[in-house]
């Protein structure tokens, strides 16, 4: 399927863009994906202990042009991290949620093949459909061969069950040499010549999140980029968000409960657990360069939940909740797209990617798998070293999180017994 009907964007032709690049070709040809063993979007947090008899029957209110894409976007959209149940996306479109979010490498292949079966029926061109470059083993390199990387999206194809994708991402992005890894691009170029492919997109959340952003709207290359945001971080991301609707680039929101602690917090009563997802989304939307935001949905109860939130705007008690759970998380939260504290660390532990095993298994009830992720670190790099090391990455964070305590509880927690 092409392009036609569609505004078309001010792409690099792969020529324009080798050339462009030729300066970090050589880099991009050898490097990889930094963050390969990272639990991009592990799952979920769970729904609402309570669910208001009114948020029963919530649909989508509000939609939003996705930049040049010309496709309007539900505000509250889906992420399939977790997703089982076909019946759960088929929910999700009747309730009004059009754009959908998945890759290989989500419960092993798992999760497109029940959104495949959920989304089957539907107009295709109702639906907007947006991958990643991966395979269910993890992140493509960089310099993976051209027809490898072509046949990875072509294998999501067979999954889904359909026979392109609306938006390909290039994700988790750490670099700029990532960024424009020429193998990447001209894979894409020659998906979308045979009609597999629409759009390129990247996705980010890690330390470099705004060098690698501004670089992806300023090249003209991309036409959506999605990105961690959430309430009061990363600053400059409003000006590249601005620039990005100028330049007529959707912005998807993720990572927008920043940690679901919530879940967790014995200072909430039960009334602010039940609002924070809600007020959280209701922020992020309050920001018009954004096109919408995408969330880990697994069962009915939380479309119903996090859909009472769209087309709303925050109020001031949604405010002062947000405020609040800023105050209680933020020595407990490792921020995406910070990184302060690695190279300070004297046996190169992967501290934010550990903290963060430990969030999914805390907040998000995914023990399991985060016990998984935590197993296939190196040996030599694990939390192990952190009982009677000095800590000198607690100097260098900004947010005085006791690092060393937290890793050091995490390794206990995760650790195979």
């Amino acid at each position: 399927m092409g392009d036609s009907g569609r505004p078309q964007g001010k792409g690099l032709r792969r020529r324009d863009l080798l050339v462009s690049t030729g300066a970090i070709a050589a880099g991009a040809a050898a490097a990889g994906c930094e963050y390969r063993t990272q639990l991009y979007l592990l799952g979920s947090p769970p729904e609402s202990e309570v669910r208001r008899p009114g948020w029963s029957g919530s649909s989508v209110i509000a939609r939003r042009r996705l930049g040049r894409t010309g496709f309007d976007m539900s505000d509250i959209s889906f992420g399939t991290t977790k997703l089982q149940d076909p019946a759960v996306a088929r929910r999700a479109i009747e309730r009004g949620i059009n754009y959908f979010d998945t890759a290989p490498d989500y419960a092993d292949a798992a999760s497109e093949r029940a959104l495949g079966e959920g989304i089957r029926g539907t107009p295709r061109d109702q639906l907007f459909i947006a991958s990643k470059f991966c395979t269910p083993d993890g992140h493509l390199d960089d310099d993976t061969p051209v027809p490898e990387v072509m046949a990875a999206v072509e294998a999501s194809l067979r999954r889904l069950q359909i026979d392109h994708l609306d938006l390909v991402h290039i994700h988790a992005v750490n670099s700029v040499e990532r960024l424009m890894a020429p193998n990447i691009h001209e894979a894409f170029d020659r998906l979308k010549e045979q009609g597999k492919v629409r759009f390129l997109g990247v996705s980010s959340h890690t330390p470099r999140l705004e060098e690698v952003m501004r670089h992806a709207v300023d090249s003209d290359r991309f036409d959506v980029i999605m990105v961690a945001y959430n309430f009061e971080h990363w600053p400059k991301l409003h000006g590249i968000f601005h620039d990005a609707h100028e330049k007529d680039v959707g912005v998807v929101a993720m990572k927008t409960l920043k940690g679901a602690h919530h879940t967790q917090l014995a200072e909430f009563t039960p009334n602010e657990r039940e609002s924070f997802a809600q007020a959280a989304f209701k922020w992020v939307l309050a920001n018009p360069d954004v096109s919408g935001l995408v969330i880990s949905i697994r069962d009915f109860g939380q479309i119903d939940e996090y859909l009472y939130a769209s087309g709303k705007a925050p109020t001031a008690s949604d405010l002062a909740l947000l405020e609040k759970y800023d105050g209680l998380i933020t020595r407990m939260y490792c921020r995406p797209g910070c990184g302060a504290c690695l190279e300070s660390c004297p046996a190169d532990v992967p501290i934010d990617d550990i903290l963060r095993y430990r969030m999914y298994a805390e907040n998000y009830g995914q023990e399991r798998d985060a016990m998984r992720a935590y197993a296939k670190l190196d040996p030599e790099r694990t939390a192990a070293h952190c009982a009677s090391c000095s800590a000198p990455c607690e100097a260098a964070c900004p947010y005085e999180i006791p690092i060393r305590e937290r890793l050091v509880a995490t390794h206990e927690r995760l650790r195979w017994s």
